[in-house]
This record gives C-alpha cells, structure tokens and sequence, in this order.
C-alpha cells in the first residue's frame, strides 16, 4: 500500500506499526517476520484445516480468454540489497488473451498454496494491511481467470504491454482482477513481485522469501525516510530489470515462440497501486521505455526521518512528458491532487496529457482484490467489518470494481491503442461514483 500525507504519512508501513509496535506515523503493512527461506512444510496443509473462508474475483469483462505464465528472473549484474551477498532475484507473471476459456478445474491459483498460507497467516499483508483474522481464510482455494501456461491467441500481430505494481508489502498478485480484465481486453499484463519487502515471494524451488521489513523497523533510531526511498530505488531498478529481460525474453527461448512473439515493447504502460502506482510514475520519470501509466492512490513524496514533512521525489518535481492519470481515493489522506504536496508539484510540473480522478466513498484499498474480495470474507467472519470499511469504504463493491476496470482499460485504450471512448474527457453520467478533477 501507499505513502502520502501532509505533514505526516499515515500509509506507507502502516503495518510495521501494528506489527512491531514501532511508533511510526507511516503506511502499509509489511508482512513477514524475517528474510529466511521458509519451506513449503513450514505450515500445516490446507486441506487439514476446516472451516475456511472463501471468496471468488469477478470474472474479466473483455472478450478474449486468459492465459498466466510465471518466470523466475535472476539480475547477475546486481546484488539484493536486503539480501547481501546474493543476486537479485524476481518473480513475475505474464497474463494474456489465450485461444480457449479455462475450465474449472483448469483455473490458475490465485496464490500457490505456501505463499497463500503466509500472506493469511499471523505474518501475512493480509492481517497487517487488510485487517484479516489470521487463518481464517483459505487464499489457496481463491482462483483466477486464466489457463496455466495456455497457447495465446495469435491473428492480431504484437500486442501493448502493461506492468503491474503492487503496494508496499503486497504480493504481485494483489491486483489480479484488473490484471485479468487487461488481459481480457487484449493485453500483455507483466506482474513484477519486489522479494523481502512484499510480505512473501515464492519461487520454484520452494522457498519462500519473506519480508525483511518489520525486522527493519524495530531497530532503534530508524529513518523511516531512508527506508521509504531505498524501497522505491529498489522497486524502480526491479521495474527496468524487468524491462530488459522483456526484450531478451523476445528472442532467447525461456517463453514459447508465440507468446513472445506477441510482445510489443514499442507499447509499454504501467499501473500501480499505492507505492505500486508510485513506482509507475517514478519509472516513468527514469526511463522512456514507458509510454504511460496510471497511478491508483499512491503518494509520490516521502517523509522525514521520523515520518513526518514532505520530501518530493524527483517525478514529482520534473513531471513527465508523456501521458499519466491519477486516481484517488476518498482516504482521509487522499482526494484530490490539490490536497496532496507530492500529486500537487506533479501536477504542476508535468507536460504531457493528465487526468486526476477520484472514487467517491472509497478509501485506499478500493483500487485492489479488497474492493472484491474482503466484503466476502467479511460475510464469513473472516474479516471484521470496521476492517472492510477502513479499507475499502462504503463505495458499492461492484461498482468500484467497474469503474477502476473502465477509467485503466479507456487510458491504455487511448494512449497505447489509439482508441478513445472519450470516458476520460470530462465528468461522466455512467460512473456517478467518479468525480473528474482535471
């Protein structure tokens, strides 16, 4: 989840305050307890565990089927960071229109099952950013959209590319209903997982690398600044690794033919949420390979060392040249770009096309699975429901799920298809719900 603010960041590592009893005035949760390796036998099956909360993803709304392939990427040239002494590595996904539906049986997980046991358990994003009970609710058990590795659907030529970020502390897959959507309308969605800060990674080995973070913040004199800006760096250099092995990804056989055949890099977006949407602006701002990007309510500032002031980063200051929407949120430390310092000198410095827009009764996590799922685990004791309203509002589910779906799909449809419903022109009658700001 995000960081913003004025005078102080309630967001950024919400969940190392609640987590760690560490007295930050911050944001999101950060999920796990440590950066070791947690095997797949570490937590008890979830098949010997009765009673579980379960909860379903709306179905995509566009016309093609969905396929997902995963990928392990190792950047040899960069030594993690929160990791010494190891090179970096990344989890990502590729979502994309394949030949068939999915059968039932057939459905991609939403989460596999040792990274679904971790993100519900007492150490998960889903306790600390989303207010869970923990173990209560079977994310193994949640399923996706899409075939595993399905033929993709060929006839069109290349298509645009999406990159997906998550909030700080979430996983990759904490976006998949936008995710799948793009991809149901035609694009190529690369989701791009951030290991040892995001609550927890699974690589295909087995291991589970958990977040570094709260054992970062219980250290004494922390500079909660530094930490929120060595994050985004981080976030950042993830983002162009990704990008190069997109192009090497093309031509050097780790993808089957077609699939990498229907990447077109010469149409590239982002979208984020929270430090996610952040870390589109910010990568937008460092390299041109983006040609445009969606921020869903992340701030685009830091604080000071003890969480408080304003400190614009670098995109804030310089704008961008090239088209970018924001997308608020009703969050007491949300709305408007007008209300926020960070958005505010964005908004002021940048010369491409913009657009700010804001969900009405919504709160920060509206833009993710939250708006979707939380409400059905709420219904099962799951989640508390003061939990679902601090997270998502009193916005209609439904119709928040819509209305992300519809604003992302027209921007990318505009600016990487050359496709425009004109939806982001100006207030609109068919979504009440959002109210144009600029």
């Amino acid at each position: 989840m995000g960081e913003r603010g004025r005078g102080q960041d309630t967001r950024g590592l919400r969940g190392l305050r609640r987590g760690v009893a560490v007295a930050l005035a911050a944001t999101t949760v950060l999920g796990a307890a440590g950066a070791t390796a947690v095997p797949a036998s570490a937590a008890p099956a979830v098949a010997e565990r009765r009673g579980l909360a379960r909860a379903a993803l709306p179905r995509p709304t566009g016309p093609y089927p969905v396929g997902t392939t995963a990928l392990r990427l190792v950047d040899t040239g960069r030594e993690d960071p929160w990791q010494p002494g190891h090179p970096r590595e990344l989890m990502i996904s590729l979502w994309y229109p394949a030949t068939r539906p999915a059968h039932e049986r057939e459905r991609a997980p939403y989460m596999v099952p040792r990274a679904g046991r971790h993100f519900g358990g007492p150490q998960g994003a889903a306790v600390f950013n989303y207010g869970a009970l923990p173990d209560r609710t079977d994310w193994t058990w949640v399923r996706t959209h899409a075939r595993p590795d399905a033929p993709p659907l060929l006839g069109a030529g290349p298509r645009p590319v999406v990159l997906w970020s998550a909030g700080l502390g979430d996983p990759r897959t904490w976006g998949t209903g936008l995710v799948e959507d793009l991809a149901s309308r035609g694009y190529v969605v690369v989701t791009v997982d951030h290991p040892y800060e995001a609550s927890e990674v699974a690589f295909p080995d087995g291991r589970l690398a958990t977040s570094v973070f709260p054992a970062l913040a219980a250290q004494p004199g922390l500079d909660i600044g530094a930490l929120l800006r060595e994050a985004q760096a981080v976030r950042v250099a993830d983002t162009r690794f990704v990008l190069d092995e997109l192009a090497a990804l093309r031509t050097d056989g780790r993808l089957p033919a077609a699939l990498a055949g229907s990447l077109d890099l010469d149409r590239i977006g982002m979208a984020g949420h929270s430090a996610g949407g952040f870390t589109a602006a910010q990568t937008m701002h460092d390299d041109p390979r983006i040609k445009a990007g969606v921020n869903l309510d992340g701030q685009l500032h830091y604080p000071g060392p003890d969480g408080t002031g304003v400190r614009l980063s670098s995109v804030a200051e310089d704008g961008l040249d090239r088209p970018f929407l924001l997308m608020g949120t009703e969050n007491a430390d949300s709305g408007p770009y007008t209300a926020q310092p960070g958005w505010a000198a964005f908004w002021q410095h940048t010369r491409g096309w913009k657009a700010d827009v804001t969900l009405l009764r919504s709160r920060h996590g509206s833009y993710t699975d939250a708006q979707a799922l939380l409400p059905q685990l709420a219904r099962q004791g799951a989640v508390p429901q003061e939990a679902v309203r601090g997270d998502i509002g009193d916005v209609r589910p439904e119709r928040a799920v819509l209305a992300t779906r519809a604003y992302v799909g027209s921007f990318f449809d505009r600016w990487l298809r050359g496709h425009d419903d004109h939806l982001l022109d100006g207030p609109s009658p068919r979504f009440p719900e959002i109210r144009y700001e600029g």
